[in-house]
């Protein structure tokens, strides 16, 4: 594969980054798909994988950072708005939308955890999406994976009440015009972060960790702001949408996802028995993208195509 380009696009006056993967044998206008991680996830935390494996299969992926994440512009660092997120793709699709080497008219979206949910949200209000990939969606932050007797549990109930203080003194500090109060993403047991578990810290690492861009770092006020789901919007989603449910998912819970998805008119339901951060890795990871390239495939041909064929 050749090296992606490097492309900025400008997001509400804010300069965004991104890389474009082009097929190594492109020819006329090509379908892309937009690309953007989850949470405090950016464009080379493992997203060159599913990015590699689309252009060697027809289709242009465009991956990008939020703004305040990665290599993108924007202050202040590190803080999740999830409203400013969405916007962000809805520049990026504008942009692709306008490049000399993308047709128009076979723009996709895919997003994974957070970002799992914004893509519903951003092609529910633009029928000009041609397909939609939602992978281990939050949807909505108050339906999480965990059983209330999991939340009640001691040390999940001390860490909750732990990392809800930092969130409190992030937003009295933000607003006094303090910088943001800063927690780790993912730590070991014992410290106030995001994830303490296991199987983050290892797929955080397995994807490459700081050295990709990425920063362990993000501003807990996010907890008071995660995104609801607005009844309504899965019906409005007249693509074809193809969701990677991980039924064993303790960050967000996917039978609330699959009630949700089931609503569209052409939903294609996929669950398999993974944790929230297997699918990122190993022979997860081979079988997942391999079925969502399958989709794209078939969903992005081009106008003139009939018949079911990939392209």
């Amino acid at each position: 594969m050749s090296s992606p380009r490097e492309v900025f696009f400008d997001s509400a006056g804010v300069r965004c980054a991104a890389d474009l993967h082009l097929p190594d044998e492109a020819s006329g206008p090509l379908p892309c798909v937009v690309m953007a991680h989850g949470g405090s996830g950016t464009k080379r935390l493992g997203l060159p994988a599913y990015a590699e494996k689309f252009a060697r299969g027809g289709i242009a992926a465009f991956v990008f950072d939020y703004r305040g994440f990665g290599a993108s512009a924007g202050e202040p660092r590190q803080v999740i708005d999830v409203a400013a997120q969405r916007e962000d793709y809805r520049a990026a699709i504008a942009h692709v939308r306008g490049l000399p080497e993308i047709d128009p008219r076979r723009v996709a979206v895919w997003g994974t955890s957070l970002s799992g949910g914004h893509v519903l949200a951003v092609a529910a209000a633009d029928p000009g999406i041609a397909a939609v990939v939602s992978q281990v969606p939050v949807i909505d932050g108050f339906h999480r994976g965990r059983t209330l007797r999991q939340r009640l549990d001691r040390e999940v109930t001390a860490r909750t009440l732990q990392f809800t203080a930092a969130a409190v003194r992030d937003v009295l500090g933000a607003r006094r015009g303090e910088p943001p109060h800063l927690v780790p993403v993912v730590a070991p047991p014992g410290r106030v972060a995001v994830f303490t578990e296991p199987d983050a810290r290892r797929t955080f690492a397995a994807l490459g960790g700081e050295a990709t861009g990425w920063r362990n770092e993000l501003a807990p006020r996010f907890v008071f702001a995660l995104p609801r789901y607005v009844p309504g919007t899965a019906e409005r989603l007249s693509m074809p949408l193809l969701m990677c449910l991980a039924d064993h998912d303790l960050q967000a819970s996917s039978a609330f996802a699959a009630r949700i998805a089931a609503r569209a008119p052409h939903a294609d339901l996929r669950h398999y028995p993974l944790g929230h951060f297997d699918v990122y890795t190993g022979t997860a990871f081979d079988r997942i993208s391999d079925q969502q390239l399958a989709f794209l495939q078939a969903h992005l041909r081009s106008s003139g195509e009939n018949g079911t064929g990939p392209l």
